[in-house]
């Protein structure tokens, strides 16, 4: 389906809520030990304001540098639970996305949005409470010309994202996991809780006998 010079794909799953909310229980540092430390997109995608975080399925954007048409249009395809991936190319000249769109998100569902590119208006986006995550901030704003995708894959932070694959973004930063490794990647972190939390102990009865 194409809509203008803007072309989308409706053809692909999202993930199960009662899987997000599973994931939702665990940090990105801790998901991405239980999938050998890949998938994790690259530092310089980070949050915008402290405290943000977002789980949920994948919704794939492409967009020309400095340009949000598509990411406009994607306003229709948005699903709750869903969090935009937008591949903006890095670019720092223009803001893709500002309070506007961010509300906007919010309002359809979304859980949030990772942006590989630049935002503006951090201390609204703050104060609405919609997780953003993005390269750095610009006051500049965008142009609306096209063209883009949505609903196919992209690239952010050297990290492939298909539609419905599960994206996981906190404090650290941001991982990729695809919905078939789901149950491995869940057994794996809940190993790794259990185990930091039994070094934990250790460390708490280390300093009780150091208090004696």
């Amino acid at each position: 389906m194409t809509q203008d010079n803007v072309r989308v794909n409706t053809a692909w799953d999202r993930v199960d809520e009662q899987v997000l909310k599973r994931f939702r229980a665990h940090s990105v540092a801790n998901l991405g030990d239980a999938l050998d430390r890949l998938n994790i997109v690259d530092g310089g995608i980070a949050p915008i304001w402290n405290g943000a975080t977002a789980v949920g399925t994948a919704l794939p954007v492409l967009t020309v540098a400095g340009d949000n048409k598509a990411v406009i249009e994607a306003l229709e395809h948005i699903r709750p639970g869903d969090v935009l991936v937008i591949n903006a190319f890095g670019y720092d000249g223009r803001a893709i996305i500002g309070d506007n769109l961010a509300q906007r998100f919010a309002v359809h569902g979304a859980a949030g949005a990772v942006v590989d590119g630049y935002v503006r208006d951090a201390a609204i986006i703050e104060r609405l409470g919609v997780p953003v995550f993005a390269r750095g901030l610009t006051p500049a704003g965008p142009f609306k010309n096209g063209p883009g995708t949505i609903g196919e894959a992209v690239a952010i932070g050297g990290v492939v994202v298909n539609p419905g694959d599960i994206v996981a973004a906190d404090g650290d930063g941001v991982i990729v996991i695809p919905p078939h490794r789901a149950e491995e990647a869940l057994r794996a972190v809940e190993e790794i809780v259990a185990r930091e939390a039994a070094l934990d102990a250790e460390v708490e009865a280390l300093r009780g006998q150091a208090v004696r």
